[in-house]
């Protein structure tokens, strides 16, 4: 379940100017403007994990992984995370296992929803073609990627690439950190169509600055 915060910033109109989430936890914050939509994304992340539902390894899952979706489409949809000409926004917080928290890297951190390292594009095609399949995301085009590293010890990696999906060149913007425990591991990713990308490329900054961990005193 999101839990939203009640508290918003009002705009000189009286009306709120971003809705505030926290994962149910409470370790987990970011803002989003008031106009974008919130929508159910536990079919996008069930899609994202290849479980299938009412499995075991999806009953699992949902024990250990956080998620929400906002989308500013006049028609909200999960299928807008790879085509839209709106903003959409996808976050998620893990739970990791242990056999994960033996394994997690930066470079895991940077393939943790989309493959973005060669290693894993050249294993995503790889597999793909290996069932008769074209890959869905061609023509990756790599634009940024910088170290997080936060004062209490957690780190991670924000990375900006392009993915050609169908006829259109869709921006995503990612943002993963791994806590100082290195016990769980938070997501966030900014999505649209270059085009819009490149005109409201200042608002995703404000999106994404706010995304943050978040540590009870004492």
């Amino acid at each position: 379940m999101v839990t939203l915060l009640t508290l918003v910033m009002v705009s000189a109109c009286g009306r709120p100017e971003f809705t505030y989430v926290r994962d149910r936890d409470g370790t987990t914050y970011f803002k989003v403007p008031a106009s974008f939509a919130q929508i159910d994304a536990s079919s996008l992340d069930l899609a994202l994990s290849g479980n299938q539902p009412d499995t075991q390894a999806a009953l699992q899952r949902e024990r250990r992984v956080w998620a929400t979706a906002f989308d500013q489409a006049p028609e909200p949809g999960i299928g807008h995370l790879f085509d839209s000409r709106s903003p959409f926004v996808y976050a998620t917080v893990h739970k990791l296992t242990e056999e994960q928290r033996a394994t997690v890297s930066l470079d895991r951190l940077r393939d943790f929803i989309l493959p973005v390292t060669e290693e894993m594009r050249t294993a995503y095609v790889t597999n793909a073609l290996s069932t008769g399949r074209m890959p869905l995301f061609t023509g990756f085009e790599p634009i940024s990627d910088r170290l997080v590293l936060l004062d209490n010890g957690a780190r991670g990696v924000r990375v900006r690439f392009n993915y050609q999906i169908g006829a259109t060149i869709q921006t995503f913007d990612h943002t993963a950190i791994l806590d100082e425990q290195g016990s769980t591991v938070s997501v966030m990713l900014i999505t649209c169509r270059s085009s819009c990308f490149a005109a409201r490329g200042a608002e995703f900054e404000e999106i994404a600055a706010s995304f943050k961990l978040l540590r009870p005193r004492g």
